[in-house]
């Protein structure tokens, strides 16, 4: 029987990523133009700042970090939104991981959590019901956060929610959805972005097909990779074999975990709770149509932009004007391209999201590849 930890050494194995390596190398050759690949998931740009990957290409094919952390697209004044909730005397705000560490406007939720705010990170959004059942006099807010990944587990909190009558539970919904940040990155004038590699937990959820689209209409390849290093540089070598043939297809390099369907169930559930908002801001990319969730209107009295309205007008506010999150977001700029990075933006003290999210680009360079 094979153990876990011997599958995951095989997809880590030196040999087997130095002859990829060189077969990526031989068939690079061929090409007829620079190839510039966004993995569109800080779980992947992790995975190639850790294992080196960026440096075992030909230097006609290069890595193009793109906006794939809902942490780091999240923009201030969402996370102001989070803020003005949590300073409600009677009010418990919930929320995943880095969260807490993104600067607002007027400074992160750990800061305001610092100044006596009930605001409590957790990694299992049904820990929640536990806060709202032992806090009847608190109204918890869960503030959702994540890509399509994590949005079941916020339908199956809803559910939850509504099945056990709990009333002293709502939701800030902030899902986000990655074909719409891909739209926006080709759409880009400035872009050099002519392939993707797909974020594989997100196609495991919504399957294989939401890529088709722009597999279609750019004309450009996107290969479904696993985050292991293996994976990756299988499916570097995927993409370099589709532009040498001259075609544009969708490949799913790591089918065995993703469909072509995904998980039905998961989708029916999302979308019993949730439907797609008109619009929805992005850091670094703007106000993108079509590209978040909210929840149905049916659902309204759970839905804490509802119920807080008056309290949450906030106008869309701007990074901190020496942070270049907004350009590393849109694949037009490497985290050592900006001016601050190392310097004034650390893990430690960061100026922008980028530099927050344990899958952000700018704290990948920085843990793996220093100032």
């Amino acid at each position: 029987m094979i153990e876990l930890k011997d599958l995951y050494q095989g997809f880590r194995d030196p040999k087997t990523i130095a002859r990829l390596a060189k077969q990526i190398e031989a068939a690079a050759k061929k090409l007829s133009q620079p190839l510039y690949v966004m993995e569109v998931c800080g779980g992947h740009t992790h995975t190639i700042m850790k294992y080196g990957l960026n440096q075992l290409l030909p230097a006609n094919i290069e890595f193009v970090h793109g906006p794939g952390c809902p942490v780091c697209i999240m923009p201030k004044e969402r996370i102001d939104h989070a803020a003005l909730l949590a300073q409600q005397s009677d009010v418990i705000l919930v929320t995943l991981g880095d969260m807490i560490r993104v600067p607002g406007s007027k400074g992160s939720l750990a800061q305001y959590r610092a100044q006596g705010c009930d605001i409590r990170p957790i990694y299992d959004p049904l820990d929640t019901l536990e806060i709202a059942a032992e806090n009847p006099d608190k109204q918890v807010i869960f503030f959702a956060i994540g890509f399509e990944t994590s949005t079941p587990m916020t339908a199956v909190l809803i559910e939850q929610c509504l099945t056990r009558k709990i009333d002293n539970l709502l939701f800030h919904i902030n899902h986000v959805l990655v074909p719409p940040a891909i739209d926006a990155v080709m759409a880009d004038p400035q872009t050099k972005v002519n392939a993707f590699i797909g974020p594989a937990h997100v196609s495991v959820i919504s399957g294989a097909k939401i890529y088709r689209p722009a597999v279609e209409q750019y004309q450009t390849p996107v290969v479904v990779s696993g985050f292991e290093p293996v994976d990756v540089m299988e499916s570097i070598l995927r993409i370099v074999q589709q532009k040498v043939d001259n075609i544009a297809q969708l490949d799913v390099q790591y089918s065995r975990a993703v469909t072509e369907q995904g998980n039905l169930s998961a989708q029916a559930l999302i979308d019993k709770y949730l439907h797609v908002r008109d619009s929805f801001r992005w850091r670094g990319l703007g106000p993108l149509a079509d590209s978040a969730l909210q929840l149905r209107s049916e659902y309204a009295h759970l839905d804490a932009e509802v119920v807080y309205q008056a309290l949450l007008s906030v106008a869309d506010i701007d990074d901190h004007k020496a942070c270049q999150c907004g350009d590393i977001l849109r694949g037009l700029a490497k985290p050592k391209d900006c001016k601050v990075f190392g310097r004034g933006c650390s893990p430690e003290t960061p100026l922008g999201s980028c530099m927050v999210s344990s899958e952000g680009a700018c704290n990948a360079y920085y843990r793996y590849n220093g100032v």
